[in-house]
């Protein structure tokens, strides 16, 4: 193993892990209110992926009411916000053939998406990013944070970056680096849905105690080059409904038109799903075989491809938002609104909160190591907590009623009542507790790709620009090697196998035996093997940074 090695040392005011949304705000929120002050605030920002926007991944239709309180002038400054929603469309799927377009009096006014935009989620990054570095961010893409640091009271006083060459069998190699410790007066921590060392937040200080139980999907997501006679920019268009519904599984399909004759198509998937043999990737490839993406994919070219999971527990899921010395934002704490289907600008405006709340602590002169109860208090006191209280009872309802009878109940808790009905919904049961079994659960009959419209794991992984140092530690760790085959695979029939969208996991027979294999270098950081194993077994941790998938335009 390698030996202890003693790392260099950077001092910052405000460490920020992860350069999404949430981090992106908070680092630019900073830096104004320290202008505003006179004082100086030094920030530092790492992000694993090779640039800022590489791992970002959503649908995606962004309301800017953050963005407007961040930098009122973005347009003059140039924010990639250039494609205005101009068709908004739902439709109710009930089967492979047909179609039903729901009226829009019919949908809640939440979901409509008028002067909202269709971008791409990771171009606006890499704006954000580019405004924070101006601004005097010292911003470190290419480095993934591996490890909470804590001082001697307990606090946390940063992060340490991965170590770099370290070879699969845990020695140093001849390009070996070690990594480097960024030491704050406080750390935000804005890794996205289920951050690896948010997860570790959440479980060293109990911050979920007294919170309902955290429920996540899978989004998937194609980048297309539309013939150009069927781009409509602006169109967006959400359906429910079928494939999922034939195996009882929420979710929904979507596809939005966006500049330069491209369009993006996707389905998510709840995790909460319970037959073991339903594999989301084949549910998305089956989805764009009806007619209504269909007919605006063919003569098309497919250019990107990528999965993430994202958070829908909804406000009474958030855990405590503060520990000594750090707080958690956006999706790593799950502040995505699932009945807007949008979570860019909750994400934003919570980094925002946060960094108001560190600034004012920094003002009065603390050195930092306190936690920031200030933060929830601007949380409770802002728009996005009654955006999230509004709805609340959404995603709670689609698990307890289904598809139909719970998109019934949110119209009239949100139409009728505006979402303020005297109770809240819950799910107690987390989603790697919900799977059947599989001599209990019967097989969905998915074709062979037809190359066209649907496609395989392997070229599709391609087309996300996936790479990994393959001669690395395995970042998907077991905590018990025997369980994929000995309880997972005759119960279950490993799920793995079906639920990774990059086919990571598989289950093969060598010498009459078989054997669960880990193909590391294919995954796309998508945490949902940490999220839906049933057993608990697989840890996502960081592999070494710049690692992973490279989105562009996605």
């Amino acid at each position: 193993m390698v030996e202890t090695v003693e790392r260099e040392s950077m001092e910052f005011d405000v460490v920020i892990v992860g350069g999404g949304p949430s981090g992106l705000a908070a680092a630019c929120r900073l830096m104004q209110l320290g202008e505003a002050r006179g004082e100086e605030i030094s920030v530092c920002l790492v992000e694993k992926g090779s640039e800022i926007g590489a791992h970002i991944l959503s649908g995606a239709v962004v309301e800017p009411r953050a963005l407007d309180e961040l930098f009122p002038n973005w347009a003059e400054l140039g924010a990639p916000l250039n494609n205005p929603v101009t068709d908004d469309e739902i439709y109710y799927l009930p089967n492979g053939t047909n179609r039903v377009r729901i009226p829009s009096f019919l949908v809640p006014s939440a979901t409509h998406n008028d002067g909202n935009h269709a971008i791409s989620l990771g171009n606006l990054c890499r704006w954000l990013g580019e405004q924070a570095e101006n601004m005097g961010v010292n911003i470190f893409p290419g480095f993934a944070a591996s490890e909470i640091l804590f001082d001697d009271a307990g606090a946390v006083n940063g992060v340490a970056t991965g170590d770099m060459g370290i070879g699969r069998d845990g020695e140093a190699k001849g390009t070996f680096a070690a990594g480097y410790e960024l030491r704050a007066k406080y750390t935000i921590f804005a890794e996205g849905c289920r951050g690896h060392l948010g997860k570790q937040l959440i479980s060293k200080f109990e911050l979920d105690a007294n919170s309902g139980t955290q429920h996540y999907g899978i989004g998937f997501k194609e980048l297309w080059d539309l013939d150009p006679a069927k781009h409509v920019p602006g169109r967006v268009v959400h359906g429910m409904g079928w494939p999922l519904n034939e195996t009882s599984t929420t979710g929904g399909s979507f596809l939005y038109h966006l500049e330069g004759g491209q369009a993006v198509v996707g389905l998510v998937v709840d995790l909460a799903y319970s037959n073991p043999h339903l594999s989301p990737f084949d549910e998305f490839q089956r989805m764009k075989q009806h007619p209504l993406f269909a007919a605006e994919l063919e003569g098309g070219t497919r250019v990107s491809y990528g999965a993430r999971a994202l958070v829908k527990g909804g406000i009474q899921a958030l855990p405590e938002l503060t520990v000594p010395g750090a707080v958690l934002v956006g999706d790593d704490a799950g502040f995505l609104n699932f009945l807007k289907i949008k979570g860019s600008h909750t994400a934003m405006k919570s980094g925002m909160l946060a960094a108001e709340a560190i600034a004012g602590k920094l003002a009065e002169g603390s050195g930092g190591g306190e936690p920031v109860p200030e933060f929830r208090e601007r949380v409770d006191h802002s728009w996005l907590k009654d955006e999230l209280q509004d709805s609340r009872n959404a995603a709670p309802a689609m698990h307890k009623f289904g598809m139909l009878l719970g998109s019934a109940f949110t119209f009239v808790d949100q139409s009728v009542f505006s979402g303020r009905l005297p109770f809240t919904f819950s799910d107690p049961t987390p989603d790697h507790a919900t799977l059947k079994e599989a001599s209990a659960s019967k097989a969905p009959d998915y074709p062979k790709p037809d190359g066209v419209l649907s496609f395989d794991k392997p070229s599709s992984v391609y087309l996300s620009n996936t790479n990994h140092e393959e001669d690395q530690p395995c970042h998907l760790q077991l905590t018990d090697p025997s369980i994929p085959i000995g309880r997972n695979l005759p119960k279950y029939d490993e799920p793995a196998q079906r639920y990774c969208p990059v086919g990571v996991y598989e289950v093969v027979e060598e010498a009459g035996e078989q054997t669960f294999v880990i193909n590391a270098q294919n995954c796309i950081h998508c945490k949902t093997c940490d999220i839906k194993d049933p057993a608990q077994n697989i840890t996502w941790v960081v592999p070494e940074g710049g690692g992973g998938p490279n989105y562009p335009n996605m």
